[in-house]
């Protein structure tokens, strides 16, 4: 790891160590679910449905279980388990509860719904199996499209969903708003549709499930973001209690929010598991992770925004409509997209009036789940291009709208009834600017032909919600605080639970740096425990970038808890009053004229009970819990991106990318750097490459990576990061959440380039992912 090093104020937070995850992980040591064998080990694979939409009518699993190697198959009847429903406390006419059964029985909705299980001796004789089982399907009308959704021409995809629509909310309607668009100076419309994407996680699902008679248990071994959540699934659809249920996550190869929701391939292999009284293994292919595995991301906006003849916004106006496909996903519902779009659209500019209607409509699509940003980045892209087009329709710099327009005075109380905590809005569009333009690419000018475009994106993350903001959505699941727990063993060293959960964020380092301030010792003295809901009292997992905001609050107050005890010990046996105690920062209390080391205090609440104070017991543990209250806090940036545009292919190729943000006090820089850089990426994704898109009857076009275009590290550029750092009042260490804020600037910047690149032909663009086929017609357009 090498010698770790302190900021020069000597404390850890804002050190850029050792990350303590490395050793293991880059040496091949780590441990994921594929890693994981057991004795007499089956391996499951599913039949899955041919079609988008059609009546089941008949399993027949007879040819499967003759396959040699097949040791079982199981339809939906043979399981026997309960549905997965999430709900939202809303009325009728606003939201349609449907349910999700965990292996389909009677209708399909989607190509790629699991319909039976088949658990074999090798992966191999269970895809043998599955091409075995004969399924009949009696094909309806598949619903494709938004359009066909809200047509509602052919059978609907849930009979509790007539006309299709699951959410249907106007969370904000400004009294007098039609009248302020009719008196204004200036209004634009942006309609704008992003495509469907998948997260792409690194490591796709998996499971190893096993059932232990002797605690009566089933050992539930998965990639999730939030396995307390899989417990509480897991366990009511199979009729268990939670305590019969242990579910544990090994390292984990990225989730980005697809594994915040419980999938359904996991319950099914648990249930086989405890049927057959073997372990059950289920990995995810590719092919599976592309289509039928959860989806995100395809939207329709429709926006218009009223401006003063200065540039002022006076008023906004939007229509959202989220493709959520076929189910409602658990905890959070399909309202999870078109209610953070209405909540959130006016972002850091002061939107004097309001009004937004969010729906979620179901299609014969797999479903939808939180990524990356969840509605952020296809709401500031919309809010920008507002800005954009409002500019050039008053002959006025968009830089000079936006600087007009942002929120600069906190804390800052908004159209939407949220509470921004103070950040550095205009600052760092400021600091973006003068980058780029210290860099001189303003003046440049390419002599290949290629045409220059410059785009800016300014925007917040609401990070570190808390359950009073998670409530406001009137979800019956209520995420929010969390809850950790310290404890000190002989040597000193501690071991901090968390309901938090890392999937590629470093918790391992940043939550032992905020543990190791706090109680004055070595990050390295410090083990977090994640990721077991039989260790971990309760924990709602990481999503939402709530892990160092919430978690690693509620780790601060445990460790300062424990402090505590240690002082009191220490005045205890040194006889002195303990409010003349104090930690020494070097792994021992002052106490008077005395230094009693921790390894000290640790012997005698352990092995010399018999002097400690009559009313303390034994051990040196604490627990303490964080929640935060109100609006939670927002994290801010401004990027700026550099395109050139080919005219002889339409390609685009990003020259520069920079990147100011301010996410408060950040633990680990690199750490923060490393989120932006990966999130950038997943943005320029989004805004130049990745689409899945289905033909007319439902079928999936984008199974592979050949139809799938990810990007690589050839179209990705280096990134510039600059760092502000606006403190957050309200959490332990005035850290705001990191994890989401580059996925959600980028695709405006890239949009915004390339429409200045493109300024000269008349042509705006405002829909991701962008063509090469558009782009090239536009490019081109004077020539033909």
């Amino acid at each position: 790891m090498g010698e770790p090093s302190l900021r020069r104020d000597g404390a850890w937070v804002g050190a850029s160590v050792p990350r303590r995850e490395d050793p293991r992980l880059l040496t091949g040591r780590g441990r994921f679910v594929d890693d994981i064998t057991l004795p007499r080990m089956l391996h499951a694979a599913f039949v899955r449905s041919t079609e988008a939409h059609a009546l089941l009518t008949s399993v027949d699993l007879t040819e499967a279980r003759q396959v040699p190697g097949v040791v079982a198959a199981f339809d939906a009847a043979d399981l026997g388990l309960g549905d997965i429903t999430a709900l939202l406390d809303r009325p009728a006419e606003e939201f349609a509860p449907t349910a999700m059964p965990v292996l389909a029985r009677d209708r399909v909705r989607f190509a790629g719904e699991p319909v039976a299980i088949v658990l074999a001796t090798d992966p191999y004789a269970a895809e043998d199996g599955v091409e075995a089982a004969l399924v009949e399907l009696e094909p309806l009308t598949p619903v494709v499209t938004e359009a066909a959704a809200l047509a509602a021409a052919g059978p609907p995809v849930h009979d509790e969903a007539p006309g299709n629509v699951l959410v249907d909310v106007s969370l904000f309607a400004t009294e007098g708003i039609d009248g302020i668009f009719g008196e204004a100076h200036t209004v634009v419309t942006v309609e704008a549709r992003t495509g469907r994407q998948n997260a792409l996680p690194l490591e796709t699902r998996g499971v190893v499930a096993d059932w232990d008679d002797r605690d009566e248990q089933l050992i539930v071994r998965t990639c999730t973001q939030v396995p307390h959540q899989v417990r509480t699934v897991l366990a009511r659809c199979a009729g268990l209690d939670e305590r019969q249920v242990r579910v544990t996550v090994p390292d984990m190869g990225g989730g980005f929010g697809q594994k915040c929701v419980v999938g359904r391939e996991e319950i099914a292999a648990a249930a086989a598991a405890r049927l057959l009284r073997r372990p059950v293994k289920w990995i995810e292919d590719r092919r599976e992770a592309l289509t039928a595995g959860f989806l995100a991301r395809e939207q329709h906006y429709t926006a218009r925004a009223a401006f003063s003849g200065d540039g002022e916004i006076l008023a906004l106006d939007a229509d959202i409509v989220c493709d959520m496909g076929a189910y409602s996903c658990y905890p959070f519902t399909a309202g999870i997209e078109p209610l953070m779009a209405s909540a959130e659209m006016p972002s850091v500019y002061r939107v004097p009036a309001y009004r937004v209607r969010g729906r979620a409509v179901t299609t014969n699509k797999a479903p939808t789940a939180p990524y990356r940003g969840v509605s952020r980045p296809q709401y500031v892209m919309v809010m920008e291009r507002l800005m954009e087009r409002a500019a050039r329709e008053l002959g006025l710099d968009a830089l000079d709208v936006r600087r007009r327009n942002l929120i600069t005075e906190f804390p800052y109380r908004g159209i939407n009834n949220v509470t921004y905590d103070p950040g550095s809005y205009l600052e760092s569009l400021d600091l973006c600017e003068r980058v780029l333009r210290e860099e001189g690419w303003p003046g440049r000018a390419l002599d290949d032909g290629r045409v220059l475009g410059i785009g800016y994106a300014c925007f917040s993350e609401r990070t570190g919600y808390g359950s009073g903001a998670f409530a406001q959505r009137k979800m019956q699941v209520v995420p929010g605080f969390d809850i950790s727990q310290i404890t000190m063993d002989l040597d000193g060293t501690v071991s901090v639970t968390t309901g938090t959960l890392s999937h590629g964020q470093s918790h391992e380092t940043t939550f032992a740096q905020i543990v190791a301030d706090r109680l004055g010792i070595g990050y390295d003295k410090v083990k977090i425990v994640q990721g077991d809901t039989d260790r971990i009292t309760y924990g709602w997992g990481s999503f939402a970038s709530r892990s160092v905001t919430i978690g690693g609050s509620a780790a601060a107050a445990a460790a300062v808890k424990l402090g505590d005890q240690l002082r009191a010990l220490a005045a205890h046996l040194a006889g002195v009053d303990v409010d003349s105690c104090e930690l020494d920062g070097d792994g021992g209390v002052r106490a008077g004229d005395r230094t009693l080391p921790f390894t000290e205090l640790a012997d005698v609440a352990y092995l010399r009970a018999h002097l400690l104070p009559k009313d303390v017991g034994p051990g040196l543990t604490a627990t303490a819990s964080f929640d935060v209250g109100g609006d939670g806090t927002f994290s801010n940036a401004t990027h700026g991106c550099v395109v050139a545009l080919d005219p002889g292919t339409g390609g685009v190729e990003i020259l520069r990318y920079v990147c100011v943000e301010d996410c408060g006090v950040a633990i680990h820089p690199r750490v923060v750097e490393g989120q932006a850089r990966g999130g950038i990426a997943q943005g320029i994704a989004g805004a130049l490459f990745e689409q899945v898109t289905y033909d007319e009857l439902g079928q999936p076009l984008a199974p592979s990576f050949m139809e799938y275009k990810v990007p690589t590290a050839a179209e990705i550029p280096d990134v510039r990061i600059e760092h502000l750092e606006t403190p957050c009042a309200f959490t332990a260490n005035g850290a705001k959440g990191a994890g989401e804020g580059g996925t959600i600037g980028a695709p405006a910047a890239v949009l915004n380039a390339v429409n200045d690149a493109l300024r000269g032909t008349g042509v705006e663009l405002d829909s991701t992912p962008l063509a090469r086929a558009d782009l090239y017609a536009a490019l081109n357009r004077e020539a033909s």
